[in-house]
């Protein structure tokens, strides 16, 4: 049976994209705890293993069962568009312990024997303690499994923010929700997602839903969050099919000769809109060079910009296009 989600006027104003580095880092764990489940992040698993062996993710695998409830207080959705990671980390550890318990007790349910281990008892006698303790874990998973790669992961995500961004304005709610997934669907003021267990229906209430793109969400669309928390739908990122791999050389010869070889290498690298430091990382080059290669194309026309958050994303006008994409240039 479908999950429901229902909307009144007032939800629809609320509406909102936001990316979450906290979000990402609890599902880089359960990614991590079930890798047969995840064939796009082989690459990343691999790489990450010898560094990940040094966790200890017992509680967190404790409280994240195959299917069910997991902890809504362990990555609340954002308050901003763009929250840093460590921003989050200290809104968790400002939440009052007596919140956690009930939402600890719905997880360990959920999970086979865990509310009546050793475990799962100590973390229920001590909200308190069990609090510090997992946002110290997640921490540690930020730092060891995300951090490094964060640069790669928020252009990916950003990009997916600001492309359906533009597809709300082009095409509307109701069919902006089909996009981002066909689990999604719009009828009658209410999203329907199919495939998720648990509760069949909520009532927004004047909340509004704040829309999450996931690089290690795929394939599920994701929803939920009980009360204080905002309600969410976390989707699947586009573009997640080549993000551990190393692209090929792209630019052409010709504009590599036309612009010189790095900015003609900045131009064909923006494929989706992105920032400096996104850049930086995925060329390897210094920002620094970056940015003075991005201000030349942008004053020749080839690139236009737009503020997002604390972030400048950069994105090629029809005629940066029409040079970087050759199936895209005007013929005689």
């Amino acid at each position: 049976m479908p999950f429901h989600l229902h909307f009144d006027e007032s939800d629809l104003l609320r509406c909102r994209f936001a990316l979450s580095p906290l979000w990402e880092t609890q599902a880089a764990v359960r990614t991590l705890l079930r890798p047969g489940q995840h064939g796009y992040h082989q690459p990343w698993l691999r790489r990450i293993r010898s560094a990940a062996a040094g966790l200890d993710l017992a509680p967190v695998r404790l409280l994240m069962p195959e299917s069910g409830h997991n902890p809504d207080f362990l990555s609340p959705p954002p308050v901003g568009p763009y929250t840093s990671f460590e921003e989050e980390i200290a809104g968790v550890r400002a939440i009052d312990p007596l919140l956690i318990r009930e939402d600890l007790a719905l997880a360990l349910t959920d999970q086979p024997g865990a509310l009546d281990s050793p475990a799962g008892r100590a973390m229920l006698a001590d909200p308190a303690r069990t609090l510090r303790e997992l946002a110290a874990l997640m921490e540690q998973a930020w730092q060891v499994l995300v951090e490094p790669d964060w640069p790669r992961l928020r252009a990916l995500l950003e990009a997916d923010i600001a492309y359906h961004s533009r597809r709300l304005a082009e095409v509307g709610f109701a069919r902006l929700l089909g996009e981002l997934s066909p689990q999604l669907s719009w009828t009658d003021s209410t999203l329907s997602l199919v495939g998720m267990r648990g509760r069949h229906s909520r009532v927004l209430g004047g909340q509004g839903l704040v829309l999450m793109p996931s690089v290690f969400a795929w394939p599920d669309v994701v929803s939920g969050y009980e009360p204080p928390w905002q309600p969410a739908v976390i989707y699947p990122a586009r573009g997640i099919g080549s993000l551990w791999t190393q692209p090929a050389d792209r630019t052409p010869q010709a504009l590599a000769r036309l612009l010189g070889r790095t900015r003609a290498d900045v131009l064909c690298a923006l494929d989706e809109p992105a920032g400096t430091s996104a850049l930086a990382h995925r060329l390897g080059l210094a920002p620094s060079s970056v940015s003075e290669h991005l201000s030349v194309l942008r004053a020749a026309g080839l690139l236009t910009s737009r503020r997002y958050g604390h972030q400048v994303l950069y994105e090629r006008t029809p005629l940066g296009i029409a040079l970087a994409v050759p199936e895209h240039r005007p013929r005689e």
